[in-house]
């Protein structure tokens, strides 16, 4: 009888958001929202892997202007489990002080790391997935990704080239990791058929994790693993707070993937389950009212997508609305974003609403801080 696989999920949730400003905040961002239903986006993804990992197996990665808000969000979540990095230093460091932090606790777990603002419906297909993806992380020094299917040529994915199936398994070997395309090449990626959006859903075991990062990033690895060998002490925050902002400012698809599939074919230990459930990347206001309109049936006659006190559309269409506390009436407008918060109201093409972080950037430079 075989060993039960020791999971742990190692939920990201240090991102700021700013593309769904106003509503997104540095105190209160979009993963601590509830964009989609009553629950936010971190509860939801915790709850969804719950059937695999309880709390107590469950870390959390953050920042300092979050993590009181996480906590209230999470009761049940040990203290200790819920990171706070006194600096953004992107995905790689993240994932690597998980590694090393768990590594001392059993070197053989496997680790689960999801971004905290993903929508995933098909649950039980996604568990499904995962305990494929939790086994062949186990079975070796292998690294596995979630790929989704390309529904469209998306510039703002990453892309997964994959090869012949895995022996054994359901999964596919990965050729290679390319990050957001353009236009003719994502077109060309949809067309060969052979290719899936990177999801940001990795699994693999601590010890694995952490070779890939001594390996990968040797100047940041033993900055991790002073601060690893830390946790637990009097002297943890203080070290934390010395060693974490001088590691690399990196993606772990550019600090590790990347340069472990130029191994190629079977050295890689890179594969690929593809996911047979649906999966958005809420990552703009134009993507919440595109899975809104479509997967939950929420527009009206003319695709307009309200989320308010009330809404009058005349010729108008294809708009998304927020706005709890006001009735907004439309008027011969379409494809806008209409946000209306206490404080700020924004009104954005919904083409340019992967522009949206650049108010959020042009608020800092002029010292509009009360907004951001």
């Amino acid at each position: 009888m075989s060993t039960p696989v020791d999971f742990r999920p190692v939920i990201l949730a240090g991102g700021s958001g700013t593309r769904f400003w106003p509503r997104s905040r540095r105190a209160r961002a979009k993963q601590v929202l509830a964009l989609d239903g009553e629950r936010s986006m971190i509860q939801q993804t915790v709850e969804r892997l719950k059937p695999l990992a309880s709390l107590d197996k469950t870390w959390i990665i953050t920042n300092q202007l979050l993590g009181h808000e996480i906590a209230d969000q999470l009761p049940g979540l040990p203290a200790a489990q819920l990171i706070q990095e006194p600096a953004s230093r992107n995905t790689a460091p993240a994932c690597g002080l998980s590694a090393f932090l768990i590594e001392k606790q059993n070197p053989d777990a496997v680790l689960g790391v999801f971004p905290s603002d993903h929508v995933i419906a098909d649950e039980p297909r996604f568990l499904k997935a995962l305990q494929k993806g939790i086994a062949l992380a186990a079975a070796g020094d292998n690294i596995v990704v979630l790929g989704i299917e390309p529904t469209r040529a998306e510039t703002g994915y990453g892309y997964i080239e994959t090869g012949e199936p895995a022996r054994d398994s359901a999964a596919l070997h990965v050729r290679r990791f390319t990050e957001k395309p353009n236009q003719m090449k994502a077109e060309e990626f949809v067309a060969a058929g052979n290719y899936f959006w990177n999801s940001g859903m990795f699994l693999w075991s601590a010890r694995t994790l952490a070779n890939a990062v001594r390996e990968h990033l040797p100047e940041t690895a033993p900055l991790l693993e002073s601060i690893a060998a830390a946790f637990g002490t009097p002297r943890f925050d203080e070290v934390f707070a010395e060693l974490y902002p001088k590691c690399e400012n990196i993606s772990v698809d550019y600090a590790v993937l990347e340069p472990r599939s130029a191994k190629g074919g079977h050295l890689s230990h890179l594969y690929c389950v593809p996911a047979e459930f649906a999966w958005n990347d809420l990552g703009s206001w134009a993507s919440l009212y595109e899975y809104q309109l479509e997967d939950r049936l929420r527009g009206d006659a003319d695709g307009n997508v309200a989320d308010s006190m009330g809404h009058l559309a005349i010729e108008a269409t294809d708009n998304y609305i927020f706005s709890p506390k006001k009735f907004v009436a439309l008027v011969g407008v379409e494809n806008l974003v209409i946000v209306d918060t206490e404080d700020a109201l924004l009104i954005a093409h919904r083409d340019h609403s992967q522009d949206v972080g650049k108010i959020v950037k042009e608020l800092s430079q002029t010292g509009r801080d009360e907004l951001i």
